[in-house]
């Protein structure tokens, strides 16, 4: 819906151009904000762009999908804790970026709701929790917002890169807890304690974040995944089991 997507030859190389639709107009600035800052750091590189078009490194190979379907899902996650390490290596401002709050907006409606009716959903529980980590935020950077398996690319030249961010700025353990509610395609794999506790514990050793704090964004990001699915029409069985297996392992908030 935000962009009509080619592949171009500019400069004698291949590129990925963007023509941005109405929604896009609004809704792409945040995304080219962030790779302007990540500079090709861990992301595909913005090589040209304007306030209509958006002219973009490719990078043609496989995503990350096809090393989970194929055994290899530790090996993503490290790859993953890398990119993300490059990502957030400088901190960068909120120019231009969604503020992390606003991420979770929809999930306060929706508990303010649940809280005038009397209803003691998971959805309050997720707005308690995304409070406690939003009123409490530790190393503010700029980041993906929209980062997991199908959003990272191999480039022949560069390795593995992220691409397709939404611009947000935060806190950067969230920028974890969409990697652990993925591939979502394999929801057999994603809903399961074990997996989840085990690569939590990964990105917690490699990107030295407390494995309970992560838990925690992971546990409030679910709520607010399972909200926007629900509203869009779709299943949101998934988010929600992810959410009950992170709740009992929450901490750091």
């Amino acid at each position: 819906p935000t962009s009509h997507v080619y592949t171009v030859t500019y400069q004698g190389e291949t590129a990925v151009l963007k023509l941005l639709t109405p929604v896009g107009i609004h809704d792409e600035q945040c995304g080219a904000a962030a790779l302007r800052h990540y500079d090709g750091r861990g992301a595909v590189r913005l090589l040209r762009g304007d306030d209509r078009a958006h002219l973009l490194e490719y990078a043609g190979g496989d995503d990350l999908v096809p090393l989970v379907a194929r055994g290899d899902d530790e090996q993503a996650t490290h790859i993953i804790a890398d990119v993300l390490r490059q990502l957030h290596a400088e901190p960068g401002s909120g120019e231009g970026l969604i503020p992390l709050r606003r991420r979770f907006r929809s999930l306060f409606r929706q508990a303010e709701r649940d809280q005038s009716q009397g209803n003691a959903s998971l959805f309050l529980q997720g707005a308690r929790i995304a409070e406690a980590l939003l009123a409490d935020p530790r190393e503010v950077r700029v980041l993906h917002g929209d980062l997991h398996h199908a959003n990272i690319r191999h480039s022949a030249r560069r390795g593995w890169l992220a691409f397709d961010p939404k611009g947000v700025y935060g806190e950067r353990t969230y920028d974890l807890a969409n990697v652990l509610c993925n591939p979502a395609n394999l929801p057999a794999l994603v809903a399961d304690e074990t997996r989840l506790l085990r690569h939590a514990g990964i990105l917690a050793d490699q990107l030295q974040i407390e494995r309970g704090r992560i838990l925690a964004y992971v546990f409030a990001y679910a709520c607010l995944s399972a909200y926007w699915s629900a509203e869009d029409g779709h299943n949101p069985a998934l988010d929600l089991r992810v959410a009950a297996l992170a709740e009992p392992h929450v901490t750091g908030c």
